[in-house]
């Protein structure tokens, strides 16, 4: 008899000896994983079809299917043979679903009490031929029951008497109807031509998501980066695709769902010492593809990484910037309001070719390191960038400079009008660094505003916004004043 054995302390449970639904191996898998914690799965399996109506359990699925969106096609013949009834069943078995089936039906409880000898024939070594062996086992008892209660403990009625998480097996004659092992779809298939098809299975699934993840390495003058590309995914969508084929879509695809959350994982990376790519990259629509030129297995539950790109000796410049104004907007400008002291520090370096770059880069976190003068690495910043075309630059935000301080304060005030307004303000560096330094002063204005007076020129960056490049002395100080007229 095919019986169920779980045990009443913990919650684990063991099956033996069946099969809910008969397994149909799979022939090829590939698939799409997008940015959007989603994937396109291609299933081709070999079906044996009688003519008429066929019932089709097929199982192995993705958990987090969209049972919605599945496509079926027959690559022997589409025409003859169609789905005309699909079934996505997901009521998966556990030890509290199975226990809830036997509510009020009779169980088997294995005890153990006390202990037995136990004698058997063991053959010996040496030709002596066969002696009598002993050993103690434990002596186990089973007693039936009825289950009233899985609230809280299991409460068994045996005999006349209640007994609440009684202890040993519980022992189930049989598995309940209607629960299955993995999520399971069930096809009715009108077939006119009996015999062997090969069909494909096309369905999107949820809880599948990758990320680019950037490792640079920076040299000891702050000129160059070593830069290596990772892939991670994370499967979590109750299914392991062996052998698969890999694409990756970079890209912000509609989708009409609710967002589902994102349980992606944090992963430590080190620096790839595979020269030859690994994806080959190419436009797809208004998105990018990156198709793996190998298989791989994605196991259900797993984080994997695969090296996209290496570059090294990437050109990059350092660049300091200064943005003081934490109020914004002439009517609230004094010399005692507070200002901004901390200078940005980034690393921007250009998406080309020539660099060994010249992919498009998948968004993604960049981490920084250098290395200490004892050579071992130290981590430097990190930062996250956006889908960046070829031939574009990237900025790499790493934190503020220790050593250079901004001070930003309004010297002059007035009102000229009631929707007028000229401000005076001064702008000082100071860098306590052994060498020179170029900081980028970001200024910004509202309303109609204009220039009337400063001290060295401004570059305009769009409608509201000015800049200064400022060199500044080690051990030493730049001021920048500007008077600036303002109407609303």
């Amino acid at each position: 008899m095919k019986r169920i054995i779980l045990t009443t302390v913990g919650i684990t449970f063991l099956l033996t000896n069946f099969l809910f639904a008969q397994e149909i191996p799979q022939k090829e898998v590939s698939l799409t994983v997008y940015n959007q914690n989603f994937g396109l799965v291609k299933d081709i399996r070999y079906l044996n079809l009688k003519k008429g109506v066929n019932i089709i359990r097929f199982i192995d699925v993705a958990r987090e299917i969209d049972a919605t969106s599945v496509s079926f096609k027959s690559l022997r013949d589409p025409e003859s043979c169609l789905i005309t009834e699909q079934n996505f069943e997901y009521d998966l078995i556990s030890r509290d679903k199975l226990l809830e089936k036997y509510l009020d039906k009779e169980i088997i409880l294995e005890r153990t009490e006390g202990q037995q000898e136990n004698t058997y024939d063991k053959w010996a070594t040496l030709g002596k031929g066969s002696q009598q062996h002993k050993e103690i086992i434990p002596k186990r008892t089973r007693v039936k029951g009825i289950l009233l209660s899985t609230q809280g403990g299991i409460l068994v009625k045996i005999g006349n008497e209640l007994c609440l998480n009684p202890e040993g097996r519980i022992i189930l004659p049989a598995l309940p109807e209607g629960l299955i092992t993995k999520p399971t779809l069930v096809w009715e298939l009108e077939n006119e031509k009996p015999g062997g098809h090969t069909v494909e299975v096309t369905y999107l699934t949820r809880g599948i998501n990758w990320k680019a993840d950037y490792v640079s390495i920076v040299d000891k003058d702050d000129k160059k980066i070593d830069l290596n590309g990772w892939v991670t995914i994370d499967n979590k969508s109750g299914a392991t695709y062996k052998n698969a084929g890999l694409k990756l879509i970079a890209g912000e695809v509609h989708r009409v769902e609710e967002r589902q959350k994102d349980r992606r994982g944090e992963m430590l990376y080190a620096k790839s010492g595979i020269s030859a790519p690994q994806f080959e990259e190419k436009s797809f629509f208004e998105y990018h593809l990156y198709t793996l030129q190998r298989k791989t297995t994605l196991k259900d539950n797993q984080t994997k990484q695969i090296s996209l790109f290496t570059a090294d000796n990437v050109p990059v410049k350092k660049l300091f910037t200064y943005d003081g104004a934490i109020y914004r907007g002439p009517w609230s400008s004094s010399e005692k309001e507070p200002c901004n002291k901390k200078v940005a520090v980034s690393l921007n370096f250009e998406n080309k070719k020539d660099y060994g770059l010249g992919i498009p880069l998948p968004k993604g976190k960049v981490r920084v390191y250098k290395k200490d003068s004892d050579g071992s690495l130290e981590f430097v910043g990190e930062d996250e960038i956006d889908h960046t075309p070829k031939d574009e630059k990237v900025k790499v935000f790493l934190g503020n400079a220790f050593d250079i301080v901004g001070e930003r304060k309004c010297t002059e005030h007035k009102k000229i009008s009631s929707d007028t307004y000229q401000n005076v303000y001064e702008i000082t560096l100071s860098n306590h660094k052994n060498e020179d330094v170029v900081v980028t002063i970001i200024e910004h204005f509202y309303g109609d505003w204009q220039i009337l007076s400063e001290s060295q020129k401004h570059t305009k960056k769009d409608a509201f916004t000015i800049e200064y490049s400022v060199s500044v002395p080690k051990d030493g100080k730049s001021t920048v004043t500007y008077a600036a007229l303002y109407k609303w």
